[in-house]
């Protein structure tokens, strides 16, 4: 049942025209964030908004790891994070959420014959109902019961009522109605349209790494970077990276060489700059991480990543099975930032511990002696397995995608 109390209401800063229940609002500036943003990060940052006033977006997603997971014995180990309830898994790693705005909606290009868009990495937050998945994202793990697990939209809504926040989300939306079903669901589309906000914004996305200057110095000087590889990086140097990250930046460009980029490519993003992914799906052929207590509990459990979300949405069996077993291609923007030593976990169940872990996996999955993939059927084989790199060359590889760390997070 709705409770009954007063509606918050409000008059916005400035014109400001709800016509849909989704409609952003107008963007006035409050320091280096719009309002929109703002507010978005007090959400993203409120402890409250959990079932036990213990977990916010930030505990799994903390800046200073890249907007992804910041415990080091967790990544060392199973490396999915503990929800609100003590006990309570997920069965995944976090992934960033940095870098994503611009995933589009859900969708198969016909093309190419793949998946392309949507957030998490099985994709089920489609973008199909607000046209924005990283809201759609945004507002999923509120409800789940082993994240944040609130029982209902409702809960939510009046946690953000009594936040000392509340009048910003007037400010910005025109009213905070928890006293209708029909508010109540605005208002959680808003909340998740506000986080979303947030995580697109130059807070969360300040393309300020050392790659990022290095892109800016060969554009000035008439350079085309995606076009470096093993014939001409000498072409690159004294632009910024030193001369082992130019190679590494050349290994990982080289079609016969890293491969890197057909997946996380080079492609300018909307901001003039690498987003590093191509917001597609792939089995790389990861094993089942034996620390993760999914597989713990059910030594058989196979995620079906991508697969198992085109199943329950009611696609046929043909069209799921084609995904079973892929995960979307995450940024490599932060891969490795992280504090001092920490360990950091890869892969979409945590398997791997080091960055140089994962792309010796890369490079030798087909060629030495790894625990089987956790599902066979789909495994990338033509892109790699079996690259035929020196351990040098994996080192510089991982060199230059060092270099994809920001210098700061506010």
């Amino acid at each position: 049942m709705v409770k009954k109390v007063l509606l918050i209401s409000g008059i916005a800063i400035g014109i400001l025209a709800i016509v849909l229940a989704i409609t952003l609002p107008a963007e006035a500036k409050i320091d280096s964030l719009t309002r929109l943003e703002r507010l978005g990060k007090m959400l993203f940052l409120d402890k409250s908004l959990s079932i036990n006033n213990n977990q916010s977006c930030a505990t799994c997603h903390a800046a200073e790891f890249g907007f992804t997971g910041p415990k080091g014995k967790i990544n060392a180990f199973g490396a999915v994070y503990p929800g609100s309830i003590l006990g309570a898994f997920g069965n995944r790693r976090p992934p960033t959420a940095a870098y994503g705005g611009e995933s589009p909606v859900l969708y198969y290009d016909d093309t190419d014959e793949v998946w392309v868009g949507g957030m998490f990495w099985d994709g089920r937050a489609t973008g199909w109902i607000l046209g924005d998945p990283l809201a759609e994202q945004a507002k999923g793990p509120f409800l789940n019961p082993v994240e944040q697990a609130l029982t209902d939209a409702e809960m939510l809504c009046w946690k953000v009522y009594k936040s000392n926040y509340a009048r910003l989300f007037v400010q910005v939306w025109g009213s905070l109605d928890c006293t209708t079903e029909a508010g109540i669901d605005t208002a959680y589309d808003r909340i998740g349209l506000s986080i979303s906000a947030y995580e697109k914004s130059n807070e969360v996305n300040p393309f300020n790494s050392k790659f990022d200057d290095f892109w800016d110095n060969a554009k000035a000087a008439g350079m085309d970077v995606t076009m470096i590889g093993m014939s001409n990086f000498g072409d690159y140097y004294d632009l910024g990276l030193s001369d082992d990250e130019v190679m590494g930046l050349a290994l990982y460009n080289d079609e016969d060489k890293g491969k890197c980029s057909l997946c996380h490519t080079l492609d300018e993003g909307a901001a003039g700059y690498p987003l590093f992914t191509d917001f597609t799906y792939d089995n790389l052929g990861i094993p089942k991480n034996p620390w993760n207590p999914v597989y713990i509990i059910d030594p058989e459990f196979i995620d079906p990543g991508l697969g198992g979300f085109l199943k329950n949405a009611g696609y046929d069996e043909e069209t799921y099975m084609a995904e079973w077993g892929k995960f979307k291609v995450p940024t490599l923007r932060n891969v490795d930032k992280r504090e001092g030593d920490t360990v950091k976990a890869y892969g979409h169940n945590g398997y791997f511990k080091s960055l140089y872990d994962i792309t010796h996996f890369y490079n030798t999955r087909d060629v030495e002696d790894w625990p089987d993939p956790e599902f066979p059927d789909t495994v990338n084989t033509d892109e790699l397995g079996n690259l035929g790199l020196s351990t040098a060359e994996e080192n510089l590889i991982v060199l230059f995608m060092q270099t994809l760390t920001d210098i700061s997070h506010p």
